[in-house]
Parts: C-alpha cells; structure tokens; sequence
C-alpha cells in the first residue's frame, strides 16, 4: 500500500503542480471540469453504490452544470475591479452555508443520517452543494493572475492545499503518537482530538514559509486565516467520512492507486477553498 502512494504521488504531484501554474486559467477551468466530473461519478456511489444508472444520471447533471458556469463567467471574466462575479460569488456563499449545516450533519451523525439516507434527491444535493463550490473557488483563486503576476493565482491554489496537506500530515503522525481521545467516533473511529490539535500546530508551518517570503502580512491574521481554513478541510473530511460510513463505502474510487479515488484526496479541500476564497475577498480584496 505504501509503495502504491509514493508511486501515485510522484507522477500526481507534478500533474498537480503543473496545472496550478502553468496552465492559463482559461485552460484550467475546463481541466478542473474532467476531474470533478470523476469526483462526481464517485458522489454517484455514495448516492447509489449498486445503482449505475444513478451514479450517471448525477454525474451528467454536474457536467452540464459546470460547463454552464465556465461558459456563463469565462476565465477573463471571473474578476471585474476586484469584485468577482456574481455567480461564482452566489456559489461560493452558498457553498459556505452547506459546510455550516455539514457540520450541524456530522456532529448529530448518525441520528442526522435518518433524514436523509433513503434520500437518492437529498444526496445528491449534497453532492452538487460540496463539489460546485470548490470548483467555483479553484477558478476564482487561479483567475488571479495577471500579466503582471501571472504565478499570482496558482500560489494562493497551491498555499490552501498546502495547509490542507500540512494539516492532514499533522494529524496523522500526532494522532499515531498521541492520540487517545476520539474526535467524531461515529462519522471516524479513527480520528482523534489530538491529532487535530496536531494538524493545526503543523500549519504553522506554512504561516513561518509565508512570513519568510512575505513579510509585509499581518501575523495575526495570517494565523487566523490558515487555522481557520485548517479546521473547514477537517470538516470536508469528516463530511465525506460520514456520507461514505452511511453507504458503507470505504473509498470513494479505486483510480488512485493507494489513495483511493479522486474525492478522496479532494475531501478537504472541498471545504477549505470555499472558505479561504471568502476570507480572501473579506480581507485582502
């Protein structure tokens, strides 16, 4: 298992790197749409593991969804002035309201999953609330760039997945060492309270490489935003965790070998990106 993640990790990662910066946003957008088009075949599972029909009724849905939104806001127009377009600002602050009622979902789990197991429709509104928003955050944040600073966008990309990396890292080897008390025992038996606290202290790590690089930034803020945004990606984690424990699913996918599927390794983020982009626009638009 091991020797498949450092095998999938060494071609991922350059992939990965490549499209955050040297890929024009208007390239990117539509790149972004293939992988969350295998995301959302993985949602499908989740909605209905036995059912094909299903799991491509969803999927074709979101296709026509997310090439909907790149034709209606194209790359050049994401941002105007420095205000970003109303539509992918709508998905964004709705997306932002789904992690909050996630959250009241996974503290209340399983007693939360009556209300809508038996439900293909609420699942996959739930699946349509966690993907679209992040793709809509990926846009927004890439779309930075500029002639001027045209790493710009894909920096921010890539320092929100870093804080999700640095956090997940985090947790894992504190949660290995210390752990004792279990964070959410129903949604992640394996989860723990200090590996948590872990995950967190370890994103300070990325605080110390942005002041190095970036000195001019508020420390205050900057630790605000990275341990707020660190706290999102361990909901989008959880959420995911507890909608794959109620379809008895332990990977979302297979096409990641080692690591599972695409919604595996993007659970985070999912949460993350939306919240960073708002703080983001909050504060530094």
């Amino acid at each position: 298992m091991l020797k498949q993640r450092i095998i999938t990790a060494i071609w991922l990662i350059p992939l990965v790197m490549g499209a955050i910066f040297l890929l024009p946003a208007s390239y990117f957008s539509w790149a972004l749409v293939a992988v969350f088009l295998i995301a959302a075949k993985e949602w499908g599972r989740i909605i209905d593991s036995r059912c094909e029909v299903t799991q491509w009724s969803f999927t074709a849905t979101l296709a026509i969804v997310l090439v909907a939104i790149n034709l209606l806001v194209p790359a050049d127009a994401v941002w105007s002035r420095g205000q970003l377009h109303p539509i992918m600002l709508a998905i964004i602050l709705i997306g932002a309201c789904w992690w909050l009622f996630s959250l009241v979902l996974v503290i209340s789990y399983p007693r939360s999953a009556k209300l809508w197991q038996g439900s293909p429709m609420l699942k996959s509104m739930f699946g349509q609330l966690t993907l679209l928003p992040c793709f809509a955050s990926l846009i927004a944040l890439k779309a930075l760039s500029s002639p001027a600073d045209p790493y710009f966008g894909g920096i921010l990309v890539f320092l929100v997945m870093l804080t999700v990396w640095a956090a997940d890292s985090g947790a894992y080897f504190a949660g290995k060492a210390l752990g004792r008390i279990k964070l959410m025992p129903n949604v992640s038996p394996a989860k723990t309270l200090e590996g948590l606290l872990g995950g967190l202290l370890t994103t300070m790590v990325v605080v110390a490489g942005v002041c190095y690089f970036s000195p001019e930034q508020e420390l205050g803020l900057l630790v605000a935003v990275t341990l707020f945004t660190a706290l999102a990606s361990a909901l989008g984690d959880l959420s995911e965790s507890m909608f794959k424990r109620a379809a008895k699913i332990k990977d979302s996918g297979t096409i990641l070998p080692g690591h599972g599927g695409v919604l595996d390794r993007i659970d985070s983020l999912t949460a993350a990106l939306p919240v960073f982009t708002l703080i983001y626009i909050a504060f530094w638009m």
